[in-house]
């Protein structure tokens, strides 16, 4: 595959060629600047090609079963001919900032799948549990034709509520019998949830079960209402025993029949473009300021102060800050 141009790129990604949309992700995630210029110019080009997809996030506390229920929910769409990309990111390694779990191996079924693409990625330290270049990885998947993304993120804690700003859906997954349901559930996640999903039922007792499902239905009770429209929904099963699935899916139907019918989400896909200027704006103003040659001098001075407890963190930023605007 002899490919030089984002126009190569774009006309072999929509055509379906699965090299040329990994190596595109690869440049979206890469932090040389010459990639990050080629993969931006390729999205450009894209843009005509995408926001037909459906994006779903699937978030859980480590050992919700989460990589496993994708896999079965996964295998699902397929056998129903839609086209599935999931979005594996995993905790980065702090020594190589490689990726810690390998979700690809944890999906061995899905990953056989003509119709299926699995992408893990590193978080690279980056925070909510997705990485700096998520968006562009589902901008490139909607360009190569998929019809849903899954993005199943690394599931830390509240921090995670970060991938509300870049998907449709938001399905968590819950056990039994974790004791989240004594601690506010998560209310952070649970006030972003569309559907929660209570998974290995067979592992547990039945009573277990159910008084999981109450706790979990008393408690959004006392959550706002979603901006959407929609109603949260509670459902039980199990990815490994493939319980449940079709009715997850039944949910995200009609969740996505309500919200292009009342327009949210035009609304929706509107403010995920605009959440992520912001996050640009810090990247691109760090990354200023961290290769500033005259910034970089004087930071010397100022770690000694730091060292000798003459000036604080905060100040420290601060004057990085001053520094560089005043040099521009």
């Amino acid at each position: 595959m002899n490919l030089s141009t984002p126009t190569d790129y774009a006309e072999e990604i929509i055509s379906g060629n699965r090299a040329a949309l990994s190596r595109a992700i690869t440049f979206a995630e890469s932090k040389k600047p010459e990639h990050q210029e080629f993969a931006q110019k390729l999205i450009h080009d894209l843009l005509p090609h995408t926001g037909k997809s459906k994006r779903i996030a699937i978030t859980g506390v480590p050992g919700a079963g989460k990589s496993t229920f994708i896999e079965a929910f996964g295998l699902f769409l397929i056998h129903n001919s839609y086209k599935v990309a999931v979005l594996a990111v995993d905790p980065s390694s702090k020594i190589s900032r490689g990726s810690i779990l390998g979700d690809k191996t944890r999906m061995e079924e899905l990953s056989k799948e003509e119709l299926a693409f699995i992408r893990p990625s590193a978080t690279g330290g980056s925070l909510g549990g997705i990485t700096a270049r998520t968006f562009e990885a589902l901008l490139l998947c909607e360009a190569a034709g998929f019809d849903v993304i899954l993005v199943e993120t690394v599931g830390v804690g509240q921090s995670e509520t970060l991938v509300k700003d870049i998907t449709d859906f938001f399905l968590y997954l819950q056990v039994a019998g974790t004791g989240d349901d004594l601690q506010g559930i998560k209310r952070g996640i649970m006030e972003m949830a569309d559907l929660i999903f209570l998974n290995k039922v067979d592992l547990f007792d039945a009573q277990m079960i159910q008084d999981s499902k109450m706790d979990l239905h008393r408690a959004l009770q006392f959550l706002p209402k979603t901006d959407s429209g929609w109603k949260r929904k509670i459902l039980k099963g199990s990815g490994y025993s493939n319980l449940g699935i079709d009715e997850v899916w039944q949910e995200i139907t009609n969740y996505f029949e309500l919200i292009e019918n009342n327009g949210f989400l035009s609304e929706l896909r509107q403010k995920q473009k605009l959440s992520r200027i912001n996050d640009y704006l810090e990247e691109m103003l760090l990354q200023k300021i961290r290769t500033s040659i005259s910034i970089q001098e004087e930071r010397l001075k100022w770690e000694k102060q730091l060292h000798n407890n003459e000036i604080t963190p905060y100040e420290l930023a601060e004057k990085m800050l001053e520094k560089y605007f005043h040099s521009t």
